[in-house]
C-alpha cells in the first residue's frame, strides 16, 4: 500500500534542500539578511521534514507489547520538536535583525529579488504537495506545511525588501522585514506547540463537545447514569473515549455497553470505546 503522506514528505524535503544551497549562496553574495534568515529557516525545514518523514515511519510501526497502542504518538511528537524550532529560529533572526539596523549593510537587490522570488516558487510547489488530497493530514503533515508556508512568507518578505531597496534605496528595510518574518514565524511555532501540547496533555479533540457525549450516552437505551467520561485523541483519526454506565438492568450490561460503543462511533467519530458497565445501586441491596 502507498504511503502518501511519507511520498509527498519526502518530495518537499528534496525541493527544499535543492533551493537551500541557492539561496544560502545568494544570502552570501548579496549581503542581505532576509535571504540569509530564509535560508536558515529552510535549513530547519529540511530538518523538520526530515523528523516528520522519520517520524512518519515510526508511527506506522504494529503495536507491541510495551506499545499496546503503537507508535502513533511518534507524529505529534515531531510536531512538538518542529514547533520548537520554529520558535527558537524566528529567536535567531530577531537578535541578527536587531543588528543589522544598528549597522546596515549595502545589498546588492536585483540579484536578491531573483533569488527571492524563485524560493517563493519553490515554498508553494512544496506547500501545495504536502497539502493536496484529503488523505495525510495528519498533526505531523500539518507541521512540516506550516514550516513550508512560512517559509513562503519568508521569501515574500525577502522580496519586498528587495523591491524597497531597488526603489528608494532604504537597506534597512531587510532587518526590518526579517523582523516582520520572525513574528509570523513566532506565531506558527507557538500555534503548533499549542496543537500538540493539547494532544499530549490528552485534551478533547477539536470538534467534540462533552456535553453532547453525555447527552449520547445518557439516552442511549437501557442507560440509568453514567460518570467517569474521558475523551481524548491517541493521534489523528485515532480518538478513544472511556466512560462508565450504570444500567437499568445488569443482565443487560453486555448489550448496553455495546449499544453506547456503537452510538460514540456512530454519532462523534470516536471508534476506540472502552464502556464499563455497573449494576445500580438499590439493584444490589
Amino acid at each position: 500500500m502507498r504511503d502518501v503522506p511519507s511520498e509527498r514528505l519526502r518530495a518537499a524535503l528534496g525541493l527544499t534542500l535543492l533551493f537551500l544551497v541557492i539561496e544560502a549562496v545568494g544570502g552570501y553574495y548579496t549581503h542581505s539578511l532576509a535571504l540569509l534568515s530564509d535560508a536558515g529557516h529552510m535549513l530547519a525545514d529540511s530538518g523538520a521534514l526530515a523528523i516528520a518523514l522519520f517520524a512518519r515511519r515510526i508511527a506506522l510501526r504494529p503495536r507491541s507489547r510495551l506499545r499496546t497502542f503503537g507508535y502513533r504518538r511518534a507524529e505529534v511528537l515531531a510536531a512538538l520538536l518542529n514547533a520548537t524550532m520554529l520558535s527558537v529560529g524566528a529567536i535567531a533572526i530577531v537578535l541578527e535583525a536587531i543588528d543589522r539596523w544598528r549597522a546596515p549593510r549595502p545589498i546588492l537587490a536585483l540579484p536578491m529579488l531573483a533569488i527571492a522570488s524563485a524560493g517563493l516558487v519553490v515554498n508553494l510547489l512544496s506547500a501545495w504537495i504536502l497539502s493536496r488530497g484529503k488523505d495525510g493530514h495528519d498533526t505531523n503533515t500539518r507541521a512540516a506545511l506550516a514550516h513550508v508556508l512560512s517559509d513562503a512568507l519568508g521569501s515574500v518578505g525577502a522580496i519586498a525588501a528587495a523591491g524597497m531597496v531597488l526603489a528608494f534605496g532604504w537597506t534597512r528595510a531587510d532587518p526590518v522585514i526579517s523582523l516582520a518574518i520572525a513574528g509570523l514565524v513566532a506565531f506558527a511555532g507557538l500555534q503548533l506547540l499549542r496543537q500538540a501540547g493539547h494532544v499530549l496533555m490528552e485534551g478533547v479533540p477539536h470538534g467534540i463537545s462533552i456535553p453532547e457525549v453525555e447527552r449520547t450516552v445518557r439516552e442511549t437505551e437501557g442507560v440509568h447514569a453514567m460518570h467517569d467520561l474521558h475523551v481524548w485523541r491517541i493521534a489523528d483519526g485515532y480518538d478513544a473515549a472511556m466512560v462508565h454506565v450504570v444500567v437499568e438492568d445488569v443482565r443487560d450490561a453486555v448489550a448496553v455497553a455495546e449499544r453506547v460503543g456503537d452510538r460514540l462511533r456512530e454519532a462523534h467519530g470516536i471508534h476506540h470505546v472502552t464502556v464499563q458497565p455497573e449494576a445500580r445501586d438499590d439493584a444490589l441491596k
